[in-house]
């Protein structure tokens, strides 16, 4: 006779709409289970997980029993959704009170409040969902198995409005399947003007109400309720108004200080124009953009890197003493943080002072230190597919992100040269043009 499997605990953690409770569920669907969801988002009671004493009045048992009363059942598959958002007050903390349920060697016996006599939860397989895994405290984080589920790709978003947002729309209208055709390119439209996101939910609102419109149209053409529609991007402009985004566009010339860096946001990745410009002054360092204060010291890092090693780029150290620099990050109202620009701040400074066009066909990420070496960085998937979408030919990252290269979607690699760097001067030799 085998003993009890003691599933691991699953945390499945990314940016909001890709699919964390949807992929709860699907597990329970498989596995043949019953399903149960506590949303514990904003919660600060511990008694909401151990439920209170029955002296007290209005008592009730905590929502993991409450849970397990509902299912009927001792094995459900039990999704703790947004265990980051669970907040700590004078009546407890919700977070430490969740160590005895999500520990196998714990919650054979998980003690409630109410029903004052241990229950078994062994039997349970716990999943729970989080937007930010950092605000997940650490003794809780160390119980959990972590999955991150990372922002779709453009044909991802494409395939699944195809395959399942358009017929969920369309059935929620009472409308059959073939109604009203999507054609690629107006979803295209629509994700790129219309939502900024990594997962699909704006996706979903926009087919519902491009949907919503047609019905309308025909209940008052006073056509047969059967008529077809296939919606194509003027109709997408007619019915969705004025585009909410511009498209990721690259930069159209090669310039003189200013370099297309990646960067990493809630909606995925994104491409981050940097310039850099100088003028009379005493050397002082001016920084725009909404910066956080990772990024404020990686500019300061790069310029001063640059400082040092003037003379090896051909710049004249007095251009440091008598002129101020002035970095500046465009879409200034948008926060930015982060130490993944280092490198392409460097870059525009060495070509600033140096009088040397950047390509506009290169784009880079990665930290920089004092000695001048690329350091690995976080993003990479998100980030590539920034700069696919946005024209760029060409990525260079550190070479400490090789191992991040091989799990690109097959679109980045086919699309994109990929090219290593070990230090600034790697970076120098594929983007500034000769």
């Amino acid at each position: 006779m085998t003993g009890n499997l003691k599933a691991p605990i699953l945390c499945f953690y990314g940016a909001p709409g890709v699919g964390k409770t949807s992929l709860g569920k699907s597990i329970a669907r498989a596995l043949g289970r019953k399903f149960f969801k506590a949303s514990l988002g904003g919660i600060s009671d511990e008694a909401e997980i151990r439920g209170h004493r029955r002296t007290y009045v209005g008592s009730m048992p905590g929502r993991i029993i409450a849970g397990m009363k509902r299912c009927g059942v001792r094995n459900p598959v039990f999704l703790l959704d947004e265990v980051d958002k669970i907040s700590q007050t004078f009546k407890g903390d919700p977070a430490s009170a969740l160590l005895e349920v999500l520990d196998p060697e714990q919650n054979f016996a998980f003690n409630d409040n109410y029903v004052e006599e241990p229950y078994d939860l062994s039997d349970v397989l716990f999943i729970a969902t989080a937007n930010y895994i950092e605000n997940v405290p650490a003794p809780l984080r160390d119980r959990l198995e972590i999955i991150e589920l990372s922002s779709y790709t453009e044909l991802e978003k494409i395939q699944i409005a195809k395959h399942f947002l358009v017929k969920k729309e369309l059935k929620a209208n009472g409308m059959k399947e073939d109604q009203v055709i999507f054609k690629d390119d107006a979803i295209k439209y629509i994700i790129n003007h219309y939502t900024m996101e990594a997962g699909v939910r704006n996706l979903e609102r926009a087919i519902a109400k491009i949907i919503r419109k047609v019905i309308v149209e025909i209940f008052n053409s006073g056509k047969k309720k059967t008529q077809k529609k296939t919606i194509e991007i003027k109709d997408v402009k007619t019915y969705l108004g004025v585009e909410l985004f511009q498209e990721l566009a690259k930069e159209k010339k090669h310039q003189v200080g200013v370099v297309t860096g990646l960067a990493y946001t809630q909606y995925g990745g994104s491409t981050l124009p940097i310039e850099v410009n100088y003028f009379p002054g005493k050397g002082n360092l001016v920084l725009t953009g909404k910066l956080g204060d990772v990024m404020k010291e990686s500019a300061s890092i790069a310029l001063d890197y640059v400082k040092a090693n003037a003379k090896r780029y051909g710049i004249d150290f007095k251009l440091f003493q008598n002129n101020d620099v002035h970095i500046h990050f465009p879409e200034g109202a948008i926060p930015k943080d982060g130490p993944s620009a280092g490198v392409a701040i460097t870059i525009a400074i060495i070509s600033c002072f140096s009088n040397k066009k950047v390509s506009c066909d290169v784009a880079m990420t990665g930290e920089v230190n004092l000695r001048g070496s690329a350091l690995p960085i976080g993003g990479l998937r998100e980030k590539s597919l920034a700069a696919l979408r946005s024209g760029i030919h060409t990525i260079i990252v550190p070479k400490g992100n090789a191992r991040d290269v091989s799990e690109l979607p097959d679109e980045v690699k086919k699309n994109l040269k990929i090219v290593y760097m070990e230090c600034v001067d790697d970076a120098m030799k594929h983007a500034l043009i000769k």
